[in-house]
């Protein structure tokens, strides 16, 4: 090969400038290998921007399919915030649909909050490493979050919920509504009571964090270009991708581009249960000197506040919709208004709520290793609702595998090959 061929040369590129993407960069930094990580926008700008600010230690078990038919009929017609179904779209996701509420059942559910569990436990963990050699520390807050209940059904569902995740000994308090009130006084008194997770730690900027990791990577010697990963082709033992200035080479790639890495990889041949669930936010100022301490998950309503850098984030639930289509904000205008009765809300901060796309795979599980039918060719995405908290992780976890250190937990569960 010429050396001077190619403008940027590098050990390996990483595909995808989200909070997976820098963290398994940052990893292949730390193990002595030259990196560019590549994105067509700056790091944190894309869906690791907008989620609920949670590093989830507590979510053991994944969001999975309702197995009641009534929930199921309810969701079917829209008739909640947290879930919104475009039906034009039902006849390509259905597949995927069927897998993911077969992959629901009980047992098989059970099977993987099992496997997932090694990278939760580790999450805060990894990302309190990071953080602290990013000058990042004071960005985790270490005070967990609450999920408040309107209806003593749905509490005493979710008691017994918590009660049996006590194989994973995670901390948590119950919380009646007085109890509730003292740890949030501006909370309304429609709320019944809450559980306060605690093991979690969560973020008021998530956007900045995954930039952080990144200014960290760039200090120790790494490379961010702009660059289309649609061009992406083996050439001379490697891979190349067309940058803005140039062409970006490396012996080794890793595909972490989130909701858009099944694009790619289906011209390479690769076939997957993969779908998107699309997600919306938008801040708003509190009214007066109301505070909110902790992100708030309203379970009855299908909404989340939580306190951000740039004001009270009112998020909702999932979306299934193309991932591409244009935006709906009938999840958000149907939450609002219970929003504004739960926590004193001012103005909009913003005049366009934002929206992304989580990649999700039907069995609840990432793909993190090799991409087995390509040489040198390896995969980290699919992280559900947890791509911030698995992150660190992740990176991790690949990074180990790819420079032949022993993983630190079995990397069998993630492997593409469970889908072949």
């Amino acid at each position: 090969m010429v050396a001077d061929r190619y403008e940027r040369q590098a050990d390996v590129l990483v595909l995808g400038a989200g909070i997976i993407g820098v963290c398994v960069a940052l990893h292949l930094q730390k193990r002595g290998r030259s990196v560019i990580l590549v994105d067509r926008k700056e790091p944190g700008e894309e869906t690791s921007y907008g989620n609920a600010g949670l590093i989830e230690r507590s979510s053991v078990v994944p969001y999975g399919a309702p197995r009641e038919f009534r929930t199921l009929l309810h969701y079917a017609f829209n008739r909640s915030a947290d879930v919104r179904l475009d039906w034009t779209y039902l006849p390509r996701l259905a597949p995927w649909l069927w897998r993911f509420w077969r992959e629901s059942a009980p047992e098989r559910l059970a099977k993987a909050a099992t496997d997932m569990w090694p990278l939760i436990r580790a999450s805060v963990a990894e990302h309190d490493v990071l953080a602290k050699e990013a000058g990042a520390a004071n960005s985790l807050r270490k005070e967990g979050w609450i999920e408040a209940f309107r209806s003593e059904a749905s509490f005493e569902k979710a008691l017994r919920a918590a009660t049996s995740m006590a194989p994973y000994d995670l901390c948590y308090e119950v919380l009646g509504a007085k109890d509730l009130r003292r740890r949030e006084p501006d909370l309304s008194g429609d709320l019944v009571g809450g559980i306060h997770w605690r093991d979690p730690a969560t973020v008021d900027d998530p956007g900045g964090l995954v930039k952080s990791y990144a200014s960290l990577f760039v200090r120790g010697g790494g490379g961010v270009c702009k660059a289309d990963a649609r061009t992406l082709r083996q050439e001379n033992n490697g891979w190349r991708v067309d940058g803005e200035t140039g062409g970006i080479f490396a012996r080794d790639t890793v595909v972490a581009l989130g909701p858009w890495s099944a694009d790619l990889l289906r011209g390479l041949g690769y076939r997957l249960p993969f779908a998107v669930k699309r997600g919306y936010h938008v801040h708003y100022e509190p009214k007066g000197e109301a505070k909110l301490n902790h992100p708030v998950v309203d379970i009855d309503g299908g909404y989340l506040l939580a306190p951000m850098r740039q004001g009270i984030r009112l998020a909702t639930g999932i979306e299934f919709a193309p991932r591409d289509s244009s935006p709906n904000y009938s999840q958000l205008n149907a939450a609002e208004p219970l929003a504004r009765r739960t926590f004193p809300l001012d103005r909009r901060i913003e005049a366009r709520p934002w929206m992304g796309s989580r990649p999700c795979l039907a069995d609840m599980r990432p793909v993190i290793g090799s991409a087995g039918k390509h040489k040198n060719l390896w995969l980290a995405f699919g992280h559900n609702h947890h791509g911030l908290t698995l992150g660190p992780v992740t990176g991790r976890l690949l990074a180990e595998m790819m420079t032949g250190q022993v993983p630190f937990t079995d990397p069998g569960p993630y492997a593409i090959t469970r889908f072949s």
